[in-house]
């Protein structure tokens, strides 16, 4: 117990809290677990090196959830959420133009990012982390906050959660004990999900890159497009399928094999996304992840587009208040005030859709359907909202001294992008 409160008060000493104001949400943390009582944990070394002593893989209890309906966070989940919606909107908001001009995070942005604590909360005690349970909620939750403040940066800065998530959820007692314990650092590695393939047409339920057996390990090949950190990650979760046909992740760290290519595109520049090529790279035996991430991936970019579709009405909001013409604001005209209600309509249903998912999945309850709904939701409704701001916004909709051509361009990701995050 007292290892895994040790975690937590790690985090709350980083002078990154007491600046950006986080640092009351975290102590009451530390008394909330102290109340429920943590396991005791151990320290992992950085690099990704097996420790000793785990024989069997580590999952956290599922989050507990009452017999209601009720979508409300929670305390804890309400502190956490304040807590990661402040640092966004005092340290990623204010570097998301410039992140998106340069396509890459500013130097050190990343780093504060992560020193947050965030992936230690993926990570199960035995691994140095704080993981007691896991809830999808609270994950959607931090992914919304993060994208409020720039949905880029946020894909950058939870790329290495997603990939912690994914090993805590599925991988292997081996897996774990070799890679988890860098998660839980203050300095976890860079690292990313990729399912997106640049084809036409191209599932990521069904990927065209393939492994095939050699010797004791696997040969993969193919290729993979829009993975954030494609160029400074040291960890890869690539989707490929055998010869059986059979879908699975496969861990892949950089090496032989392994060519990487950036990749600007129309939005999330700040994501630093890239193109993985692999030519028939060797693979250990014990590489393999079976791993449904399809769904929990879907839901972290619907969380996100919430968090952006909320930024953009948060700031249509005063815009058209202020704006005048004819003597008034131009939220007197009926036309205005009906776009501003229907952006706001549609980004509370998609909060909802995404939230009702989310807490079926943290009661172990079929949740796919919700996630389709959700996601198709978060799909149309973000890309329009996106474009209902820049409309609003008139002529100033479409020059870089606001933010909503951006946030346009960022949102016209949700329906092609698949992978990079996992909650």
């Amino acid at each position: 117990m007292h290892s895994g409160i040790g975690v937590l008060r790690r985090i709350g000493g980083n002078p990154l809290l007491e600046r950006f104001g986080l640092k009351t949400p975290f102590e009451k943390l530390v008394y909330s677990g102290s109340k429920y009582g943590f396991r005791a944990a151990t320290a992992g070394a950085r690099s990704f090196k097996k420790i000793s002593g785990v024989t069997q893989a580590q999952r956290p209890d599922r989050h507990a959830a009452s017999g209601l309906f009720d979508l409300t966070p929670t305390e804890e989940q309400q502190m956490i959420r304040e807590a990661v919606a402040r640092f966004a909107a005092e340290r990623l908001r204010p570097a998301a133009a410039q992140a998106d001009a340069d396509s890459r995070a500013p130097d050190g942005l990343l780093a504060e990012a992560a020193a947050l604590g965030i992936a230690s909360f993926s990570v199960p005690e035995a691994f140095g982390g704080a993981a007691s349970e896991h809830s999808v909620v609270t994950g959607a939750l931090i992914a919304e906050s993060m994208a409020h403040g720039d949905l880029g940066l946020a894909l950058a800065s939870l790329a290495p959660v997603g990939v912690a998530n994914v090993l805590t959820r599925w991988g292997s007692a081996e897996q774990q004990s070799r890679y988890l314990p860098a998660f839980a650092q203050d300095n976890p590695p860079a690292a990313a999900l990729a399912l997106v393939e640049p084809r036409a047409l191209a599932d990521p339920a069904r990927p065209q890159t393939r492994v095939m057996r050699r010797g004791d390990g696997w040969a993969l090949s193919g290729e993979k497009a829009l993975v954030p950190l494609a160029e400074t990650a040291e960890l890869y979760l690539v989707s490929a399928v055998d010869e059986q046909g059979e879908v699975a992740l496969y861990v892949v760290e950089p090496g032989d094999g392994l060519l990487l290519k950036p990749e600007p595109a129309m939005g999330l520049r700040a994501a630093e996304l890239g193109t993985l090529r692999f030519d028939d790279m060797t693979l250990p035996e014990g590489a393999r992840i079976d791993a449904a991430v399809m769904d929990y991936s879907r839901l972290a970019w619907c969380a996100m587009a919430v968090g952006t579709a909320q930024a953009v009405v948060d700031y249509v909001v005063p815009y058209v208040n202020d704006r005048q013409a004819f003597g008034e604001p131009i939220s007197h005209r009926q036309a205005v005030a009906f776009g501003v209600a229907d952006m706001a309509l549609e980004t509370e249903a998609m909060r909802l859709a995404t939230w009702r998912a989310a807490a079926l999945a943290d009661q172990g309850k079929s949740f796919q359907r919700e996630t389709a709904l959700a996601y198709r939701l978060c799909c149309d409704k973000a890309m329009q909202i996106g474009s209902q701001g820049v409309q609003l916004l008139g002529g100033h909709g479409f020059v870089k001294e606001h933010p909503v051509e951006r946030w346009y361009r960022d949102l016209r990701a949700i329906a092609v992008m698949s992978g990079g995050v996992c909650l």
